[in-house]
């Protein structure tokens, strides 16, 4: 897959959407409830958000030299990080907003930061700013 075909934020928009579409029909054939569908949405699409951006960016790519069960090790504290921080939001907020939409986005919040904190967490070398 040639990564310079397309702008980093059209990778991440298509990753998205694909994320989106497979998370969706996951959710519905399991017959999830809509109010807990969004945390499945967060827990697939937050690997897209990190991995997408350490796959396209130069100054990242020795994240690949690592072993692969580092990598299953990172990608899966994300997903649960997502799911957790997804389903507190989401549990928190259930019976306090009437408004799906505002609920959706705490959940997305909550969940996007929580995996991306836990994968920060174990991979503080790939934030450093560099001179």
């Amino acid at each position: 897959m040639d990564k310079d075909s397309l702008p980093q934020w059209a990778w991440l928009l298509l990753a998205l959407m694909a994320a989106a579409v497979f998370a969706n029909a996951i959710a519905l054939g399991l017959g999830i409830s809509e109010d807990w569908q969004v945390a499945v949405v967060v827990t697939a699409m937050s690997p897209v958000l990190i991995y997408v951006g350490v796959w396209y960016e130069k100054e990242r790519q020795h994240y690949w030299e690592q072993s692969r069960a580092k990598i299953v090790g990172d990608l899966l504290f994300l997903l649960t990080g997502a799911a957790i921080g997804s389903g507190i939001a989401i549990a928190l907020t259930l019976d306090l907003i009437g408004n799906r939409i505002l609920r959706d986005i705490i959940a997305m919040i909550g969940g996007f930061l929580t995996g991306w904190l836990l994968f920060w967490w174990r991979n503080p070398s790939l934030y450093r700013l560099t001179d």
